[in-house]
């Protein structure tokens, strides 16, 4: 096949779309949407790398906030919710041998994620609606600095995400605990135990150890899940709260006065934000880091009761982290910092050590292992966070924070290692895994691309975040433009180091679409006449 046959129908012509069941369509849908999402996310980074070595006078400096406001939420829900509810939506069925609960309501779910990050992507675009992501009282109701419109559209597309995200929830506990028709009774009871850590956490205490009826991975996705129906509630309350001061605007009618307590707000709105990334990020991780382990050897996962206990003990730490954003603060209470913000947080280091010794433990245990596609990014998504994690535990000490809570150190060396290098390079993995499964066999266009790729993630994310990180030490605050060129030559590293990060991006996307063709892209968007049941392992 020629370079154009090739593009239109993919590699060997190896991808039929007719061929795929409803659920793999699902998966496929909600991945190409993430990864579009990507791409706006990292071009609209690389547009910030730019603009902070030298403005670029087409883009005024309104349009910049906007973007920096827009660029982190489409980066989480866009683009990494879209790949991990895909995924998981997936493999809860999938390992557990019974078809997905809906797959109408799992398309209502990639759909309302899909327009409702368009709706305030663009809200922003247009109206440069920018409180940046932290939206604090009263900021986000601040008219004379923002558009009244462009604030209402944002925050209701922020809604329409949160809507999508409750129906992953109810989908994905209710696949765990129905029984399909046909089927003996499931024991609903006893599958929400096993996968929610409780059986693991009283077989410390028996002779006999009770049998595990749900896996490892279902386990560490739904206990994830828990910390998303949290966050989605509290997102999409806090939505609503201010659509109601921003209606009111509209409507001739000044809200600012009313009993709204500003510290009380800004713990809630952290409690349900901190979800997302202390919980649902190293909760699904550590449970993807097992799934992969176990898939790429073959072996069974070192200590797996401990593995279960260490999730649930993570769950619970979630909850109870958030006051780490809060360590600058004057008013937090003294007790919330160093209980919450200091002692708990520091708790994280030792549950995801523990999920990155159980995995490479793994791994070591079945050596020698070929180095595949999923095998390096796995090991990727490892460093990542070997450094991002440790570099978000420093931030939370109350004096070190004073020093670099407002700098490029916390968005560089602790934010963005850990989602371009340790989040995205586990969700790379598992899409490289998943890839042959999902398009039933479909042959990987280029392998050098796909090291190309590896190599252009791990060194242009590390490096980007360090060299922010080293701007951050030496006095740049985030959120701020420097117009004299003082922290030049940092920014010029980090944005040399952005660009490789786009250049893997355009190398994998290129890579996937000339996997599959853009007839297969196209067909993956269409109705499928199989049955779910046909993909799943046998009972």
């Amino acid at each position: 096949m020629n370079f154009f046959q090739t593009l239109i129908h993919g590699e060997e012509g190896l991808f039929k779309p007719h061929t795929l069941t409803p659920m793999q369509k699902l998966t496929l849908r909600f991945v190409v949407v993430g990864l579009v999402y990507y791409a706006f996310a990292v071009i609209e980074g690389m547009l910030m790398r730019i603009y902070e070595i030298k403005p670029i006078p087409e883009i005024p400096t309104k349009q910049f906030f906007a973007i920096m406001t827009a660029h982190p939420l489409v980066g989480i829900f866009g683009s990494t919710y879209s790949i991990v509810f895909g995924a998981f939506l997936f493999l809860v069925p999938y390992l557990m041998k019974k078809p997905l609960w809906s797959i109408k309501l799992g398309n209502w779910t990639m759909g309302l994620i899909a327009i409702g990050t368009l709706v305030f992507w663009t809200s922003g675009f247009i109206t440069h609606y920018a409180p940046l992501y932290t939206l604090y009282w009263p900021l986000p109701a601040d008219f004379s600095q923002f558009s009244v419109i462009g604030g209402t559209f944002f925050i209701l597309g922020i809604a329409l995400v949160m809507l999508g995200t409750v129906f992953f929830v109810i989908n994905i506990f209710k696949t765990l605990t129905y029984t399909p028709e046909g089927w003996e009774k499931q024991p609903s009871g006893e599958l929400l135990k096993s996968a929610l850590g409780i059986i693991a956490f009283g077989n410390l205490f028996r002779r006999k150890k009770k049998e595990q009826i749900v896996s490892l991975p279902v386990a560490a996705i739904t206990q994830g899940t828990v910390d998303v129906a949290f966050n989605s509630a509290i997102i999409l309350f806090t939505g609503v709260l201010i659509l109601i001061y921003m209606v009111a605007a509209l409507l001739g009618y000044n809200l600012k006065s009313t009993a709204i307590d500003a510290l009380l707000y800004k713990n809630w709105f952290w409690w349900g934000l901190d979800l997302v990334a202390d919980g649902l990020v190293l909760i699904f991780v550590a449970g993807t880091w097992y799934l992969l382990a176990t898939l790429i050897t073959g072996k069974k996962l070192y200590m797996e009761n401990i593995a279960r206990i260490a999730l649930l003990v993570e769950l619970v730490v979630s909850w109870t982290v958030w006051s780490h954003h809060l360590l600058s603060d004057q008013a937090q209470p003294g007790i919330l910092k160093v209980v919450s913000g200091e002692m708990v947080t520091a708790f994280e280091l030792i549950t995801q050590g523990l999920a990155f010794f159980i995995t490479l433990y793994t791994l070591w245990s079945a050596r020698p292992l070929k180095m595949t596609n999923p095998l390096k990014f796995l090991l990727g998504g490892l460093t990542g966070f070997a450094l991002a994690v440790p570099a978000g535990i420093m931030q939370a000490d109350i004096g070190l924070n004073r020093i670099l809570h407002n700098t490029q150190w916390v968005i560089g060396p602790h934010v963005h290692v850990a989602i371009l290098v340790g989040l995205a390079m586990t969700l790379y993995a598992a899409i490289y895994f998943l890839f042959p499964i999902l398009t039933n066999g479909a042959k990987l266009y280029s392998q050098k691309l796909a090291t190309f790729h590896f190599w252009a993630q791990l060194i242009g994310g590390i490096g980007m975040g360090a060299f922010m990180g080293i701007a951050g030490l030496n006095g740049m605050l985030r959120r701020s433009l420097y117009l004299n060129g003082e922290f030049n030559t940092y920014m010029i590293l980090a944005g040399l180091c952005g660009a490789l990060l786009l250049s893997g991006f355009l190398a994998f996307f290129f890579n996937i679409v000339m996997s599959i063709g853009i007839n297969g892209v196209i067909g993956i968007f269409l109705p499928s006449k199989l049955k779910t049941k046909d993909l799943l392992p046998k009972p």
